[in-house]
């Protein structure tokens, strides 16, 4: 390799606070902050807000999602709009859906 071309490429613990979770690799991000690992050595550290520890696909666990309550949100604020299907039919006419495909 040719000497001075290339990034220095040393020690750097990544840690996602978040779970508690760190890891010591090699890496060329540079860190004004360090940490003691447990080796006894200080190295620069780099946090991080994801990571194996805390992604819901590597950790099995998904974000609940509220999607009753925003469709009923939806709901309520498109309902007295022409054209949706929570406003009533005029009397004596069916609704264009409940005929199905017209004859032709």
């Amino acid at each position: 390799m040719k000497k001075g071309i290339h990034p220095d490429y040393h020690p750097v613990v990544f840690r996602d606070p978040s779970a508690n979770f760190a890891i010591l690799t090699r890496s060329t991000i540079r860190s004004d902050r360090t940490i003691e690992w447990s080796d006894g050595k200080v190295y620069p550290v780099v946090d991080v807000d994801v990571s194996s520890a805390s992604h819901p696909f590597y950790t099995g666990r998904s974000r609940v999602m509220d999607t009753a309550g925003r469709v009923e949100r939806f709901r309520q604020r498109y309902a007295g709009r022409p054209g949706s299907r929570s406003e009533p039919s005029p009397e004596g006419q069916p609704d264009a859906e409940a005929e199905g495909p017209a004859a032709g």
